[in-house]
C-alpha cells in the first residue's frame, strides 16, 4: 500500500538531543529496504505559490501565510504492507523529533 509522508516544521520540537537520528542512514535503510519509494527536500516555504480560483479568476498567493506555524518541508513515498508499517517507519524519521509526519494513504478508486 501506497502512503505519501508530509515532512513538516512543528512549533513544539521534541527537546531531548540525545541519540538524534541521522536523516541519511535512514534513507539509505529504507531505500534498501523497498519502503522508500520517492522522496525530496522542498524548497523554502517563501518560495511557494498559491493557486486559487475564485468566481472564474485566477487569484495567486506568493509565499507562506503569516498565521501558518507549520510548513510542508519534504515528502516521501512509501511503500508498506500496512499502516502499522508506515508508522513504524514515519516513528524512526528524524523530523518524528524535530518536526511532525503525516502519514496519508493514496485513495483507491477501483473498490
Amino acid at each position: 500500500m501506497k502512503y505519501m509522508m508530509f515532512v513538516c516544521t512543528d512549533t513544539e520540537p521534541d527537546t531531548d538531543q540525545n541519540d538524534l537520528p541521522d536523516v541519511e542512514a535512514w534513507v539509505a535503510e529504507n531505500d534498501a529496504r523497498g519502503r522508500r519509494v520517492h522522496g525530496a527536500v522542498l524548497a523554502p516555504e517563501s518560495a511557494a505559490t498559491t493557486v486559487r480560483v475564485r468566481r472564474g479568476e485566477l487569484v495567486l498567493s506568493d509565499g507562506p501565510f503569516t498565521e501558518t506555524k507549520e510548513v510542508i518541508v519534504g515528502f516521501d513515498l512509501l511503500e508498506c504492507a500496512n499502516l502499522d508499517e508506515a508508522i513504524e517507519v514515519a516513528r524512526t524519521h528524524p523530523m518524528a523529533r524535530h518536526g511532525r509526519l503525516e502519514l496519508r494513504p493514496f485513495a483507491d478508486f477501483e473498490q
